[in-house]
């Protein structure tokens, strides 16, 4: 009788450990997609695809066009791009693609388009953006689309960017 004892008492404490790890990580998780990051500018890392590889490793790459995305996600809000520069796969710079600061409206989006037949960037090739604003506004979204066929064959998928500076 002490042995079922033991036992109901240890299944009760393992319920309600986990009772409390659930509801801990409903609570975190609900937070976490509740918040909203406001900020004042970030230089963000975009990758960039010009090419990539599948199936035998001799067959020829499959050559993709890309779009770059910017999108401003403040309601309210301008947003101000001052550089958007073009590396290739060693880091090197192979493009200014602003002459000039480029004013993206509140819920506006602006691109940047690689063509198919550019292959200056090579497969790690990457965008680095950098954008400001005069107040706190929420992060934009800022992506690649890369797309490509070939022969009855297409592909197509998303790179997200990453910031790696932020504005103070």
């Amino acid at each position: 009788m002490k042995k079922n004892n033991i036992l109901g008492s240890i299944r009760e404490k393992a319920a309600y450990i986990f009772i409390l790890l659930a509801s801990s990580c409903l609570i975190f998780a609900g937070t976490a997609f509740s918040e909203v990051k406001t900020v004042k500018g970030q230089t963000v890392y975009v990758p960039v695809y010009s090419h990539i590889y599948h199936g035998n490793r001799d067959r020829e790459p499959v050559d993709l066009a890309a779009t770059l995305s910017i999108r401003n996600t403040d309601i309210e809000n301008l947003m101000t791009v001052t550089s958007i520069d073009y590396y290739d796969s060693d880091g090197s710079l192979v493009k200014k693609h602003l002459d000039k600061k480029m004013v993206i409206k509140p819920l506006g989006s602006s691109r940047i388009i690689v063509k198919e037949s550019d292959k200056s960037g090579g497969s790690g090739a990457k965008f680095i953006v950098k954008w400001e604003s005069d107040k706190k506004i929420t992060e934009p979204v800022i992506e690649t689309v890369m797309i490509g066929t070939q022969a009855q064959q297409g592909i197509s998928f998303t790179s997200r960017g990453q910031v790696i500076k932020e504005a103070e």
